[in-house]
């Protein structure tokens, strides 16, 4: 299904800022939908003829639809549509007709004009119709929770008509939360509560107020109930604001252990402020979970502190030990295994400054990568580059793949062409870049020693090669079964721990590859893209 902006773009001559203004609307008019009890469609012109598309549809939670089929990207013209031309061309509310029916489901149309108004404020020209469309099968007496609805409801279609509704979304709102049946209370024009729904009632009982809140001055009630003296003034502000004309961002209020969100919507049909309307919804249990898992989180980030510093602490006795030792197969050995608990602690280190169990991949493979140009033992300068990117992924990837990493790039850079003997008995490492000698061909001169580690994502597997420029896989090399430790580690996490696949072959240009494929959708748990 196209988008309203696909839809609108292809079908209609509205501009770029008429569109943004559509958006708005289909952003907020849940409200006006569920206090209307009515499917809401919204019809932008197709052309001069009195021809219509449907660009967006909401139906109401608080009544049965309309309609049980989805009516967006529908085309309609003539009789039809006669109520939306005359509101389009007319400017004005259309409430005159008689119900029609939708197969056995009677319902009465209303349309509502759309206006954008101009840079200086005024009502600019109608853009689109928003039509109302109220199932009447379930007619029956309103109650006076309904009436209130109804009547705030026709108070925001004529907003909609004036161009002054939906107001401005303000930065870091996402959402038109609360919702009417979150809780209502509509003032008067002099900020006293002239209705409150039952879900709002209790809302303020919980802040601790007891008595009914008609007649109550709700900025001063706000001023009174809240914990903190700010909190509570900012959100008597929003309250008088809103009294004002404008649209304030949305307040909590804490008092009593309970919290209540609230948000206060001027209205002010036909330009003159009549009063306010605020949505309060309890959200004591979100905020208390909220603090839960902020907790949590802040828990888990000292544990992967601690994971680090007790890894580094075990890197640094291994490193002592190695400098104790006299036979130096057993010190490469210790060495060995400081440089792979060290990779690990990146991780852990990353993960306690992250406020989830994913890390950005690429900050580490880069501080790997530089780490093995450092440490490993040749005299050779070799180069380190990186392509592509890996992303955020999740912690039981990285852990698993940055020892990985770290043995493939270390095998590159002191295998590949070592400053000694290049017949290494070890060769079975990747080639690195460490080539002095490695050239481009007869008489060309010697290349540049250097390993380009290349990550791409493709249908939900991670695919990363490590590829050097040095003198290749030693003759008759097993894949499988030769290789030292380091490669013999890289299977076992490979086909393991990560339940990829691996090949080491020879690159193309000379030297060597390795190719890993890592499956990223463990569990459920998809690996996220940067």
């Amino acid at each position: 299904m196209s988008t309203l902006r696909d839809l609108a773009e292809e079908h209609t001559q509205l501009r770029p800022a008429d569109i943004d203004h559509l958006h708005r609307i289909a952003g907020d008019w849940q409200l006006l939908s569920d206090m209307s009890f009515a499917d809401l469609l919204l019809w932008a012109p197709v052309d001069a003829d009195g021809t219509f598309l449907c660009v967006a549809q909401v139906r109401p939670t608080t009544a049965p639809t309309a309609y049980q089929d989805d009516q967006v990207g529908r085309i309609v013209g003539g009789p039809e549509v006669a109520h939306l031309e005359v509101a389009y061309r007319q400017g004005r509310i259309w409430r005159e007709g008689d119900p029609v029916w939708y197969g056995d489901v009677p319902a009465r149309h209303e349309a509502i004009p759309v206006r954008l108004r101009t840079a200086d404020g005024e009502a600019g020209e109608v853009v689109a119709v928003v039509g109302r469309d109220t199932n009447l099968s379930t007619a029956r007496t309103p109650s006076q929770l309904e009436l209130n609805y109804l009547t705030t409801a026709d108070d925001l279609a004529q907003m909609i008509a004036d161009g002054t509704f939906p107001p401005p979304r303000h930065p870091g709102e996402t959402t038109s939360a609360p919702r009417v049946g979150d809780g209502l209370v509509r003032l008067d024009a002099n900020g006293k509560v002239t209705y409150a729904s039952p879900n709002a009632q209790s809302a303020y009982r919980r802040l601790g107020y007891a008595s009914h809140l008609v007649g109550e001055d709700l900025a001063a009630l706000h001023r009174r109930l809240a914990n903190d003296p700010l909190e509570g003034t900012d959100a008597a502000n929003a309250v008088l604001a809103a009294l004002r004309g404008d649209a304030p961002p949305r307040r909590e209020i804490d008092a009593r252990g309970a919290t209540v969100l609230t948000r206060a919507l001027p209205l002010m049909p036909a330009g003159v402020p009549i009063g306010a309307l605020v949505l309060v919804r309890d959200i004591t249990e979100v905020r208390r979970r909220d603090r839960a898992l902020i907790t949590k989180d802040a828990t888990i980030r000292e544990i992967h502190h601690r994971v680090k510093n007790n890894l580094q602490t075990v890197a640094a006795l291994l490193r002592l030990q190695a400098r104790r030792v006299a036979m130096p197969e057993a010190r490469v050995a210790l060495e060995d295994s400081v440089r792979r608990v060290a990779s690990i602690a990146l991780v852990h280190e990353t993960l306690s400054m992250s406020s989830d169990e994913a890390v950005e991949f690429d900050t580490i493979v880069d501080r790997v990568a530089s780490a093995a140009t450092e440490v490993a033992a040749t005299e050779v300068r070799v180069g380190m580059r990186r392509t592509g990117s890996f992303g955020v992924l999740p912690a039981e990837i990285a852990t698993s793949l940055v020892m990985v990493l770290n043995e493939l790039l270390l095998n590159a850079v002191e295998h590949g062409f070592p400053s000694g003997d290049a017949d290494d008995a070890d060769g079975a490492g990747l080639t690195a870049p460490a080539l002095v000698s490695a050239s481009t061909g007869d008489g060309d001169p010697p290349a540049r020693p250097e390993v380009v580690v290349s990550a791409h994502r493709f249908r939900k597997q991670l695919h990363v090669t490590v590829t050097d420029n040095g003198r290749g896989l030693p003759a008759g090399f097993d894949a499988d079964s030769g290789g030292n430790l380091g490669l013999q580690i890289v299977r076992a996490l490979v086909t393991g721990e990560l339940r990829g696949s691996i090949e080491l072959r020879d690159a193309s240009g000379g030297g060597t590859e390795a190719v890993l494929v890592v499956p990223l959708a463990r569990g459920g748990a998809d690996g996220r893209s940067a």
